[in-house]
């Protein structure tokens, strides 16, 4: 009843990519295609039935089937080459992956084998979407992507994993490891606002534009409060754009050291609702919801960022401990506060490492939240004083009010 199993299995999933196949090309004339539904069912089948008789006469004999098979095809796809003059072979390797998941349904991966043919199905379908994705990439976020590749499948395995310099505190892999993660949740985040678009809204673009960096989501609405009268939906997206920042936090968190997320996930959540309530209570007041400008997106991973993002966690890695040293906690909580004027992850990640050596985990949660109020409280100040009017009256008290929950936090 297993083989039987199997072989059904295989039969099935041959359909599967047959009707995909068969569907996009269901307006060609009867026998002018070289493989269609019953055509990918059989080769399933095929591949299930070789791979059974395999067991018994020989391995080497699973092999000749799919050679055999594809010469067979090849000479299929030749001759319809001839009449039509399509060069694409898409349909031939989805024939001869056919052929290999109905042999792998035989030989006890079934489950595996299903997944493979749901996967090819899918990405066989995905056609214009994929072209249309290809078509719309630009060189410098094609670059971007093999950089992201480049620092963190060529450059991070080669890297010792050891500590170096004062204290020991410079572990080469694992500070490139903190690069890897903020560079690819900035491009995550640049990705989802170049796919969906930033004309569409500016609450959207406030929380995928945070996703890439939220003091630089502020900046640009500041400097766009300016020139269009918008202040209030501007300030919306701004603290919809903040709002991203503290669960952002979390995932690093999370990433570097998961027992520090007890406490920081009641200040960083509650923070988060508080944040994005205000906002769309503000976009709710609004009413009208006028079609906004495009917005100027700049690709945010650069190699040149990336090593001067390095740079700065090494530093504040070797300050942090340095002034633990010199002035205990207290030195801990200064470099908190400095740090947090700039940017959180530095300092979010060096306290999230430290606190996996020797760090008292308190510390290390009492100086993210310090990091991230202050942070919040520097994104006031920018709209504040470039903004001002309008924005300013809108965002201060939504500001104040997260600045209220957190203080709390710390305080307790």
């Amino acid at each position: 009843m297993d083989t039987l199993l199997n072989l059904g299995i295989a039969l099935a999933l041959g359909l599967m990519i047959g009707t995909e196949r068969g569907w996009r090309e269901r307006r060609a004339a009867e026998g002018s295609r070289v493989a269609g539904i019953r055509t990918f069912g059989l080769i399933g089948l095929l591949g299930g039935l070789w791979a059974l008789l395999a067991q018994a006469l020989g391995e080497t004999l699973l092999g000749f089937a799919f050679l055999g098979l594809t010469l067979v095809l090849i000479i299929a796809y030749w001759q319809e080459r001839q009449t039509d003059h399509d060069v694409g072979i898409t349909t031939l390797i989805a024939a001869l992956i056919t052929f290999s998941l109905g042999a792998l349904a035989l030989r006890d991966h079934a489950t595996l084998a299903a997944a493979g043919a749901v996967i090819t199905t899918v990405l066989l379908n995905l056609k214009p979407t994929l072209h249309r994705w290809l078509s719309n990439l630009e060189a410098e976020e094609f670059h971007a992507a093999l950089k992201l590749l480049l620092i963190s499948v060529v450059a991070l395995p080669v890297l010792p994993n050891q500590g170096y310099g004062p204290w020991g505190v410079l572990n080469p892999y694992h500070i490139w490891w903190m690069v890897v993660l903020i560079a690819g949740l900035s491009f995550a985040g640049y990705l989802a606002m170049k796919i969906v678009g930033a004309e569409r809204g500016i609450l959207l673009t406030g929380l995928l534009g945070g996703l890439a960096s939220s003091t630089a989501t502020t900046l640009t609405f500041a400097r766009l409060a300016r020139r269009i009268r918008l202040g209030q939906v501007l300030a919306a997206g701004t603290l919809v754009a903040s709002a991203t920042m503290f669960p952002r936090v979390l995932v690093e968190v999370a990433v570097i050291n998961p027992q520090l997320l007890a406490t920081l996930a009641p200040p960083l959540g509650l923070m988060t609702l508080t944040t994005i309530a205000y906002g769309l209570w503000l976009w709710r007041r609004h009413r009208a919801r006028p079609r906004t400008a495009k917005l100027p997106l700049h690709n945010p991973l650069e190699l040149s960022s990336a090593l001067q993002f390095g740079l700065l966690l090494s530093v504040i890695l070797v300050l942090a401990e340095a002034l633990r040293a010199w002035l205990g906690d207290a030195g801990i909580y200064l470099l908190a506060f400095v740090s947090g004027i700039g940017d959180v992850d530095a300092i979010t990640l060096s306290m999230a490492r430290m606190s996996t050596l020797d760090l008292p985990a308190a510390v290390a949660e009492r100086a993210i939240l310090i990091a991230t109020l202050t942070n919040t409280l520097m994104k006031g100040v920018l709209v504040l004083a470039i903004a001002g009017g309008e924005m300013a009256r809108s965002f201060l008290p939504g500001l104040g009010l997260v600045l209220a929950v957190g203080g709390t936090f710390l305080l307790i």
